[in-house]
């Protein structure tokens, strides 16, 4: 893909934040296909992953070529949150990760459509997903949480694990004008609620990194994610011009 020194604009940067963390994310959990749990979790992680990519589609289509951009960027020019890219682990792990973000992608959603911006349409249409996405996740923590010793563990080290990329969720994106002290408000409030209703105890202390933020927004992005983009590209990449 040909590139250039002019810096995006606002609209492109905020396209591509929102663009990227569904992209990154919905192909996360398009790895669970044929190694979920159950059978109603692989039609369950299958439609979030779909929803995802709808919404990525819409998003990355508004600013340039969805398939230049999703295929033939280069790691760098991705502007997902780090939350997103991180390995899906077991279904815990999984589970730990939507939490923290469909929470936040519920709220992010609700602000936009609230608001009179070129973001308004799509966020209306996308918040009555997230909202279920949400809902899969926070009964799957409580059911976790309240569970056996062994799922009560495991729930609790995916939280841990992930919590030091949250705070990423809440720094600035050139383009969103969002309340973000609220989100953050309401996102903790949220969270917290639902981790204590599950008997597990929210995540704090330097041994979690709490709110450390991550750099994925500016393109710096954590190790496992170069080896995701690599497997998400290579058969674009090694049949240039292909159609089906």
């Amino acid at each position: 893909m040909t590139t250039t020194s002019t810096p995006p604009d606002s609209r492109t940067e905020a396209a591509l934040a929102l663009g990227d963390d569904a992209l990154v994310l919905s192909h996360r959990l398009g790895e669970w296909a044929g190694h979920a749990p159950v059978l109603e979790e692989e039609v369950a992680l299958a439609n979030i992953a779909l929803d995802l990519l709808g919404q990525a589609r819409v998003l990355l289509s508004s600013v340039g070529d969805e398939d230049e951009l999703a295929y033939l960027r280069e790691e760098r020019a991705f502007r997902n949150l780090q939350l997103v890219e991180q390995p899906n682990g077991d279904f815990a792990h999984t589970i730990a990760r939507q939490l923290y973000f469909s929470t936040y992608q519920t709220l992010l959603y609700g602000q936009l459509a609230a608001a009179d911006g070129e973001l308004a349409p799509l966020a209306a249409k996308a918040v009555k997903e997230v909202a279920y996405h949400q809902d899969h996740a926070e009964q799957w923590t409580l059911r976790l949480g309240d569970g056996t010793a062994e799922s009560h563990a495991r729930i609790q080290r995916g939280l841990d694990a992930l919590w030091r990329f949250t705070g990423e969720m809440f720094q600035p994106v050139v383009g969103l004008d969002i309340d973000r002290t609220a989100l953050r408000e309401s996102w903790t409030a949220s969270v917290t609620a639902v981790i204590e209703r599950a008997t597990l105890t929210v995540p704090s202390g330097p041994q979690s990194g709490a709110w450390t933020a991550g750099a994925g927004r500016q393109g710096l992005h954590t190790e496992p994610f170069g080896r995701m983009l690599a497997e998400m590209q290579h058969l674009h990449r090694s049949h240039p011009g292909a159609s089906w």
